[in-house]
């Protein structure tokens, strides 16, 4: 393995304080999280726009390792001791230039503080169109390393079926647009459903966010889905761990 490249050398780093809140990803079979997605804030609790202003091309790989190194400490001290409760970190794929010499700092974080490893999600949202060739290269050396792998935000993205075609993460987290009104919006709960059904027969784990109301909720649960996130279970909670309430 190479030192590591150009890539990773250059640019600046990001200099904004900021800190970390935690959202629960709640399994409806247990009414227990099932793990913490990790969510950057400022170091009062402001809202990540705050944080996330001050991104741009020279600075996202220092953020970027910045956010895992914060989130996975945190979680070492908030999470229970022996728990199996799994920690989503989100990343951006466009401050990944290599992947094995872009996770060291990651590797040895999680070794520091005593996280395992196959607790940790990576998920990724496409907010711009990236190079499918690079995010396949990334997730499959993540998986390698022992982690799990998640895509975010799934039917808002670019890539969408065709890189889910070519990679089954561990976990796809449907888009809180395509969850929003489903107990009345019928094309929405016929989406959801046969993506669902696509989901199961690639053997990758849905998992439904966005969810703000008791009658979504219900359909979710009718159509047999375990993991859900969402405002009607728990808010995020900063610098602190939030215990989900299933009415």
């Amino acid at each position: 393995m190479s030192d590591g490249c150009q890539g990773c050398k250059s640019g600046e780093g990001y200099s904004r304080p900021f800190s970390i809140a935690f959202q629960p990803i709640v399994d409806l079979r247990t009414g227990m999280s099932f793990g913490h997605e990790a969510l950057v804030r400022g170091i009062d609790g402001q809202g990540a726009r705050t944080v996330l202003d001050d991104v741009d091309a020279n600075n996202r790989y220092y953020f970027d390792q910045q956010c895992r190194v914060k989130a996975i400490e945190m979680a070492a001290k908030l999470f229970p001791a022996e728990s199996d409760l799994k920690l989503s970190i989100n990343f951006m794929p466009n401050a990944v230039y290599e992947p094995r010499a872009c996770i060291r700092l990651t590797l040895a974080t999680a070794q520091r503080v005593g996280f395992p490893l196959e607790n940790i999600i990576f998920e990724f949202t496409e907010t711009e169109e990236l190079d499918t060739a690079h995010i396949l290269n990334i997730l499959k050396t993540y998986r390698e390393i022992g982690f799990k792998t998640a895509i975010d935000d799934f039917g808002a993205g670019h890539a969408g079926l065709g890189l889910l075609a070519k990679f089954q993460p561990d976990i796809v987290k449907l888009d809180m647009d395509l969850i929003r009104d489903i107990d009345t919006d019928r094309s929405r709960r016929l989406v959801v459903k046969h993506t669902l059904k696509m989901l199961q027969e690639l053997d990758v784990t849905p998992l439904c966010e966005g969810i703000e109301t008791r009658a979504e909720l219900a359909v979710l649960q009718d159509m047999g889905v375990n993991l859900v996130q969402g405002y009607l279970l728990a808010r995020p909670s900063f610098e602190a761990l939030a215990v989900p309430v299933i009415a």
